[in-house]
């Protein structure tokens, strides 16, 4: 019989720690995310896949926040965060150059989520995730390098927020680990 470990038999790094552990070089943008329950959702799954950062734009909500931190667990400690009022403010702080910026969207010219292969040796790469309604903003997509679609076969074509980071997240970190 397999027994369920306990928490602290996780060997689990304290939130201090956890910031000087190699990364993933992938930062998660936020951009004008309404619900609070789903920022904490990402800062948890950004823990978990070892995300480098997390932008948050526009409307979204910043920590501290008893509804982020209801899902978030302490992850808004561990992951390092910032806020910019626009995308565009967020760039103007990174080299492009070094950056592969990608929005997650249904659109044309997109790159199928499966058939995507991220390069961690020559970039890091900027994930931007949209408001639940909207989506990713136009003047955003405009911006991006590639544009990645999870492919979806049932009548609704639309994935939770925290669904979507957790499924791309995934796909990202097991290319990183199998460097």
């Amino acid at each position: 019989m397999n027994r369920k470990l306990l928490n602290d038999e996780l060997n689990r790094p304290a939130a201090a720690e956890n910031k000087q552990h190699e990364k993933m070089p992938v930062t998660v943008v936020l951009e004008d995310i309404r619900s609070m329950h789903n920022i904490g959702s990402v800062f948890r799954t950004s823990d978990a896949m070892m995300v480098t950062e997390i932008i948050l734009l526009g409307i979204t909500a910043q920590p501290p926040h008893r509804d982020i931190h209801k899902t978030a667990l302490g992850a808004t400690e561990s992951v390092k965060w910032s806020y910019f009022k626009t995308f565009d403010d967020y760039v103007q702080t990174i080299d492009v150059s070094l950056h592969t910026i990608i929005a997650l969207e249904q659109a044309e010219d997109k790159v199928f989520l499966h058939d995507f292969e991220p390069d961690f040796q020559s970039t890091h790469y900027v994930l931007v995730f949209g408001n639940e309604v909207e989506g990713v903003r136009q003047e955003t997509i405009n911006a991006s390098n590639t544009i990645i679609e999870i492919p979806q076969f049932g009548m609704k074509h639309s994935l939770n927020i925290s669904v979507t980071t957790g499924i791309v997240l995934w796909h990202f970190l097991r290319k990183f680990i199998a460097n």
